[in-house]
Formats: C-alpha cells, structure tokens, sequence
C-alpha cells in the first residue's frame, strides 16, 4: 500500500450537509477499499485564481491516505462523474 494525498475543490451553493456528505462518500470509498485515513481536513471557501465551470469560489478538501492503486482509480471515476465536485487531483505523496 502507498501513500496517497487527493485534494478536490466542491461548488461553492452546496449546503453545509452536502459538503459533508460528500466528504464521507470519498472517505468511505477509500476505507471500503481497505486504505486508510491519515489526515482529513475542510479548509473552507477560498477564491479560485481562475473561473472554473463559471464559478469563483469553492470548498477546498485536503485528504491523505494510503491505499492500494485500485482504490485510487475507483476513487478518480467516482470524482469525475460527482457533480458537486468542481476539479480533484491525487497524487502519490513520496515523503
């Protein structure tokens, strides 16, 4: 199992509830999978340096984690098909 640390960025009209869950769907997917959790953190609205999908301002989600690379690609398909998610990226944490 390798370290993994994903950030993603959610709309920023979703309710504080839909964050949350949202945040739980993508931690479980990474827990089901048999990775784990070593840091979660909500960094909260913050501006974006560029419009993206016509919007200024997001919800940055810090997670790390490690878990196998099945889990990860289960994850990106699940991020790309979220409509609550504005753009993600994870990449491997190598310290």
């Amino acid at each position: 199992m390798r370290k993994y640390e994903v950030m993603y960025i959610v709309r920023p009209d979703v309710e504080q509830d839909v964050l949350e869950a949202t945040a739980e769907k993508f931690n479980s997917i990474i827990t089901t999978g048999g990775g784990e959790i070593t840091k979660h953190e909500v960094l909260g609205k913050r501006r974006l340096a560029y419009e993206i999908k016509k919007f200024r301002d997001g919800y940055y989600v810090v997670t790390q984690f490690t878990a196998d690379s099945s889990v990860v690609n289960e994850l990106d398909r699940v991020m790309k098909i979220t409509d609550e998610i504005i753009r993600h990226l994870i990449v491997r944490d190598v310290a």
